[in-house]
């Protein structure tokens, strides 16, 4: 990974403060989102590892699945890169819960690079994506350099490919989680129904089950 802004020179690491605080708060569960996938080092994966309030759903932006149009973003890796760290997350945390961003239609996007944005997307089977057709913001360096040269329709077209595709991998993974067993931290009850709760498994995901009394939990 090739940083477009040095890193500060912190005595303390985010991999040390996670450790640090999901140690001192056992009963809080602890979540983060939106770093750069420069961002996760072995250091960070085995906290939330060997935490258990240290959430493993990991949100790792892609934004594209072709490396030319990863250098035109001036992202600081390639798509070989990048599924190189999605290979050594599973790794160290099996059944870890995948999230991501993508843009579609960027400037000089090709019909080729949007299948590998495709290809990306069946290989990885993300849990969540936030998908967006590109649009161009002043003052950015695509603004000062690039061409915004896709045509609107063809943006449309390509992020509606990548929604389907996003949506073929998630019911594929939520199906493979039938019988499985979570923790559920129970947040309210469910909108639809008072005989129900509703709250989130440790990866992230939404879940109602019957309203009955929860036992109560000693931490420390």
């Amino acid at each position: 990974f090739t940083p477009m802004v040095p890193p500060p020179k912190a005595s303390l690491r985010f991999a040390g403060l996670l450790d640090t605080l999901s140690a001192a708060h056992p009963e809080v569960r602890f979540r983060f989102t939106s770093p750069h996938p420069k961002d996760f080092p072995d250091q960070l994966l085995e906290v939330i590892r060997d935490r258990p309030n240290a959430c493993a759903s990991l949100h790792i932006p892609a934004q594209s699945g072709s490396t030319a149009v990863l250098a035109a973003m001036r992202r600081g890796y390639s798509r070989e890169t990048y599924m190189r760290l999605i290979e050594r997350v599973r790794e160290v945390l099996p059944g870890v819960a995948i999230s991501s961003d993508f843009i579609s239609g960027f400037c000089g996007e090709t019909e080729a690079d949007h299948a590998e944005t495709l290809s990306l997307l069946e290989a990885v089977r993300f849990e969540r994506a936030f998908m967006f057709a590109y649009s161009l913001r002043e003052k950015t360096h695509a603004h000062r350099r690039l061409s915004d040269d896709v045509p609107e329709p063809v943006k449309q077209r390509r992020l509606r490919e990548v929604i389907d595709t996003f949506n073929a991998g998630a019911r594929a993974s939520n199906e493979e989680e039938v019988g499985t067993v979570h923790h559920v931290l129970v947040e309210a009850l469910s909108k639809k129904s008072d005989a129900e709760w509703a709250g989130r498994t440790e990866h992230g995901k939404r879940v109602v089950l019957p309203r009955r009394p929860l036992p109560q939990l000693q931490f420390g």
